[in-house]
């Protein structure tokens, strides 16, 4: 029974789909032939630099912001791993201060006897 269903959808949606493929030949052959002209790069380019968009557009100022959030981000990272650094300083301190004060301890032990 549904593979009855299935092939009669199939058959319904395949004659419409005929149908509609045959009206729109038609209609296409009817269209005048054109030939696709060639692209004129110059006109393409000056059409576009006329839009308000790209009329105050600068290189030179995009370039400044550019390099400007470069170096907002290498002062960031320089800043990050400067304090990196001074924490494992700040470390490394701490335990030769703990090794030192084992060793003196060790030593008076070592001299009460």
């Amino acid at each position: 029974m549904v593979i009855l269903v299935s092939l009669i959808i199939f058959a319904v949606s395949s004659v419409v789909l005929a149908i509609i493929v045959f009206r729109k030949i038609t209609s296409l052959v009817q269209l005048p032939e054109t030939v696709p002209s060639q692209i004129d790069w110059q006109d393409f380019l000056s059409k576009i630099r006329t839009l308000k968009i790209f009329k105050d557009f600068s290189f030179e100022i995009l370039l400044q912001k550019i390099l400007s959030k470069v170096r907002v981000l290498t002062l960031r990272t320089d800043n990050k791993t400067s304090t990196w650094l001074q924490r494992l300083r700040e470390k490394s301190q701490k335990k030769k201060f703990a090794e030192d004060d084992d060793y003196w301890k060790k030593v008076r032990k070592s001299t009460k006897l």
